[in-house]
């Protein structure tokens, strides 16, 4: 599939290096190590509880513990590199971890003894931890299904605004950040032209459709309708009820064969791009360019947008250049 232009503007993390592949692999190994060891180090104060408690084999449960543990660990991860995760999987190796710290503190017999001996189970829960968060990350980044976060910073300084963009987000299941800040940009400028249309009770008189779209964020200013204000009631300032009508007719009604812009199909826009950006390159292709260019909307923009970018890869695929030497 052929990359659009707004991925081809997203910033993306440098592969890692062989001296870095090779860091990562010693500290996983390292990691592996550690939280093995702090298993072998619980195996006696479990075997002890599990003599207490009845067990005719004592050994069974730390060792069916501490086997469960990286199991559990391990289906987590495969879980998630097949995009089938479950929420409760992640939790089971921290309940036996928890459980098999608890035993380690109860049988120490000092403050820090008991610290030290339910440090070392819970090291191994930490580097799944680890682990698995960089699955998660990484393939969602794939598949496009890992929603973006929003900076701190913004949160902090505009909260109100900050969690009406994120809601937005999670509703309408925009994985994008930098999406949801040009859609919210539109959202103001939308805003803004009907507020200078209709006067500050705008919420009023806006058609309800238009009202709809800017609550979705999908509505840009080039498709607020042009009606200005209310029209005016009939006999108002004295003007025949004949008279007082015309300005309805000529805001909402429509010649006879007109079309109007707001009804034009994908191909007729498709069409009306291929003239426009005859003459342009890749890069200047991009959805603000195209919406200012057809006066359509931010969806429709951004549809055209990847329908040309497709265009121009697949004529450049079916043209490839002869060598030089080769007879036509």
């Amino acid at each position: 599939m052929t990359p659009t232009a707004h991925e081809d503007d997203q910033p993306s993390v440098p592969p890692l290096t062989r001296p870095e592949m090779g860091l990562a692999g010693l500290g996983a190994l390292a990691a592996a190590g550690v939280g093995a060891l702090g298993l072998i180090a619980s195996f006696d104060a479990v075997s002890a509880a599990a003599l207490r408690w009845g067990f005719g084999q004592p050994w069974m449960l730390p060792v069916g513990i501490d086997v469960a543990i990286p199991v559990f660990t391990v289906a987590n991860l495969l879980l998630i590199r097949m995009d089938m995760a479950l929420a409760w999987v992640r939790f089971v190796p921290w309940v036996l971890t928890l459980v098999t710290c608890g035993l380690n503190v109860a049988a120490g017999q000092g403050l820090w003894a008991k610290v030290a001996h339910g440090t070392m189970p819970l090291l191994w829960v930490v580097f799944s931890e680890i682990g698995a968060h960089i699955y998660a990350v990484r393939i969602g980044a794939v598949t496009g299904r890992r929603m973006d976060k929003i900076r701190f910073g913004r949160w902090l300084l505009a909260f109100p605004s900050t969690f009406a963009l994120w809601r937005r987000m999670t509703l309408w299941e925009i994985t994008s950040y930098t999406d949801a800040l040009e859609r919210e940009r539109e959202r103001q400028l939308a805003r803004a032209e009907l507020r200078e249309m209709y006067g500050r009770r705008w919420r009023k008189h806006a058609p309800h459709r238009t009202r709809v779209l800017l609550r979705l964020g999908d509505v840009a200013p080039a498709t607020v309708p042009s009606d200005p204000a209310p029209e005016p009631q009939p006999g108002a300032a004295g003007e025949p009820t004949g008279q007082a009508a015309k300005p309805r007719a000529r805001g909402r009604g429509r010649k006879p064969g007109a079309k109007a812009k707001a009804t034009r199909s994908a191909a007729e826009l498709l069409d009306e791009a291929r003239e426009a950006a005859a003459g342009w390159s890749d890069e200047a292709i991009n959805a603000e360019a195209l919406r200012t260019e057809l006066h359509c909307s931010a969806a429709n923009s951004r549809m055209v947008r990847d329908a040309l970018l497709n265009e121009r890869a697949d004529r450049r695929s079916l043209h490839p250049i002869e060598p030089e030497g080769v007879a036509a």
